[in-house]
């Protein structure tokens, strides 16, 4: 029984790293990856610990254990990749979406909510000049984690 709960910890970690650093492990271009790999690993010593509680023979715990961890690993694999499939991983312009402060902005410091069908929630914004909150706003420069905004001025 010890050899499957060191086989499912080892699986444990793998698992975890891989779900926080990104996938460590990546054989055959994407055809196995860190993410599966940790997932047979646990399920691969979950099954054997299982069975071998449960009094069975050693041989049966290892074939359950193998066929379990083989058929977790194919599924863990087969969700990864529709997962990765089903992002869009287009990249959005926002400078010139208006939206509402919903914060006041300082330089430092707000939050916007912006009238762009790809905006689902608030952003962090900062602008140059205060901004009360209620205020129409512009998209002036677009970074990864925040937007810099002005105060919308319609062209008379």
């Amino acid at each position: 029984m010890l050899v499957f709960a060191i086989i499912g910890a080892l699986g444990l970690v793998l698992l975890l790293a891989s779900l926080v650093v990104g996938d460590l492990v990546d054989l055959g271009d994407g055809a196995l990856s860190g993410t599966s790999l940790g997932v047979g690993a646990v399920v691969f010593g979950a099954v054997g610990t299982i069975v071998t509680v449960n009094d069975l023979p050693t041989w049966v715990a290892y074939v359950a254990s193998a066929v379990v961890g083989l058929l977790a690993v194919v599924v863990a694999q087969v969700m990864i990749r529709r997962l990765a499939a089903s992002e869009d991983g287009v990249a959005v312009d926002l400078v010139g979406v208006q939206g509402t402060a919903t914060t006041d902005i300082t330089q430092s410091s707000g939050e916007v909510s912006l009238d762009a069908a790809s905006e689902l929630e608030r952003r962090l914004a900062w602008s140059l000049e205060p901004i009360a909150a209620g205020t129409r706003v512009v998209v002036l420069e677009h970074q990864p984690n925040s937007v810099r905004v002005g105060p919308y001025r319609p062209e008379a």
